[in-house]
């Protein structure tokens, strides 16, 4: 045995063969060779990738290339049996198992990666029934995946809440996330993620006690993740609806079309980025009438960071977008009344409008927040970011920007990009890159970009 072999702890890895939980108990024989190709057009490398982060639920890393270099030897393939088909693993994270059998809440997340892999494919991108260059073609395979893997409920009530905010973030902030979920689950109200740690597990958390101390035995906890962000936050145990959305644009519409208030707590760039993307669309003139509860809140050290989020956004987008939200410091009930008013208010506008509970139609959603957007060292550079534009530009160029970082700080793509090319250029007019440099250097000092190991910027903002 080698001094590396040595060096393994066996512990770690388990080799299994589970049958299905949840969804997608057959697969095509055309979804079987699919999912076992390995080569260019092949669905095996993303599927691998994404059941490997979702096996690894609970890990303290947010470093992808980490834990595929760590589980390098993770192999998964399909086995076909009369009755369905099952999955052969070899060297799988053994936190994902107890007494060797997999944990059930984590069967049922691999299986909802299996299912939406397959139906992204197959029904979405391969098949003409989507045009995915025009708006109503991307808004209509967005309601698609939701309806597939079965998170729109036709004859619920106005009752799910999103909330955003870090995965890195300190004690204090993350008790109060739960204070704030529990005081929604008090009131009857769900809640939707984006199914990581810290600020998306928080919420969830609390609310599964408010829930049950009202006796609510059905609570949804949905956790909508894409395939570059998983390995980095992978869903937490508490999600009991995983979605995979094909990318981040696709996920953050699906956020906004689902909502019936949103909450954002602390965050780093991800929740910057979130941020300035529902202002960014809700500042469009047709979106004017729309009622969208948004509030940002935290616990009363969390402060400043409001401030300079406030600050940021009044540069940035102006006064308009600073009234379309309210900021709660240290009120976990107030927080959730304002979502049970602003719900109602949402309740009423959708029936007078004749929009559907469940799914918001209505809200438009201009192209350049749609479309995807290639992160690399070239379009990162060439984004045009100054306050002369209109204000939905600056805001789209601004959210790409924070994408871009995003890739750079935890998905793997754009890891192995700044490792390759250094960091991202990120060019403006000097009023704007100023607050912007002071926004993310305020991120770095409060230690909100990575979970593990000392932050080493991936950008560098130039006048």
């Amino acid at each position: 045995m080698s001094a590396t072999d040595a060096e393994i702890d066996t512990s770690e890895f388990v080799d299994a063969r589970v049958a299905p939980r949840g969804s997608l108990e057959n697969l095509s024989q055309r979804e079987m060779e699919q999912l076992q190709d390995r080569g260019q057009g092949g669905l095996y490398p993303l599927f691998r990738s994404c059941a490997l982060a979702v096996l690894n639920s609970g890990s303290r890393s947010d470093d992808a290339t980490e834990l595929f270099e760590k589980y390098s030897d993770f192999e998964i393939q399909i086995v076909r049996q009369p009755w369905g088909v099952k999955l052969q693993m070899q060297s799988a994270p053994a936190v994902a198992f107890v007494d060797g059998q997999m944990i059930r809440g984590v069967k049922e997340h691999l299986f909802a990666v299996l299912r939406d892999i397959v139906y992204i494919a197959n029904e979405v991108v391969e098949s003409a029934q989507f045009d995915l260059t025009q708006p109503d073609g991307i808004t209509n395979a967005v309601f698609c995946i939701l309806r597939n893997a079965r998170v729109l409920e036709a004859h619920a009530r106005p009752d799910l809440i999103v909330c955003w905010g870090g995965h890195s973030i300190p004690r204090e902030e993350y008790d109060y996330t739960k204070l704030v979920g529990y005081e929604l689950g008090l009131r009857g109200l769900n809640v939707c993620t984006g199914c990581g740690p810290g600020a998306m597990k928080g919420p969830m958390k609390g609310a599964t006690i408010g829930h049950s101390k009202q006796r609510i035995a059905n609570g949804r906890y949905i956790g909508l993740t894409e395939p570059g962000i998983v390995a980095a936050e992978p869903p937490n145990p508490i999600v009991n609806h995983l979605v995979i959305m094909p990318d981040i644009e696709k996920r953050l519409e699906a956020f906004a079309r689902l909502a019936h208030g949103i909450i954002v707590f602390p965050g780093g760039v991800g929740t910057a980025e979130e941020i300035l993307y529902l202002l960014g669309i809700l500042l469009d003139p047709a979106n004017a009438g729309q009622p969208a509860p948004l509030v940002l809140t935290g616990p009363a050290r969390s402060a400043a960071w409001f401030e300079q989020i406030h600050e940021f956004i009044g540069l940035t987008l102006g006064p308009a977008a600073q009234a379309r939200y309210r900021i709660i410091i240290d009120d976990p009930a107030e927080v959730a009344r304002a979502m049970v008013a602003g719900t109602e208010q949402v309740r009423r506008h959708r029936r007078q409008v004749g929009d559907s509970f469940n799914f918001n139609w209505m809200l438009r959603i201009p192209p350049a927040f749609q479309l995807p957007f290639e992160v690399s060292h070239a379009s990162v550079a060439a984004l045009d970011l100054n306050l002369e534009q209109p204000v939905h530009e600056r805001a789209a160029n601004l959210r790409r920007a924070f994408s871009a970082i995003v890739a750079g700080n935890v998905k793997e793509h754009g890891i192995r990009q700044i490792a390759a090319h250094g960091p991202f250029e990120i060019r403006g007019s000097p009023r704007l890159m100023q607050a912007l440099d002071g926004l993310l250097a305020s991120f770095i000092a409060q230690r909100r970009m990575k979970i593990s190991g000392e932050y080493r910027p991936v950008y560098r903002v130039v006048a």
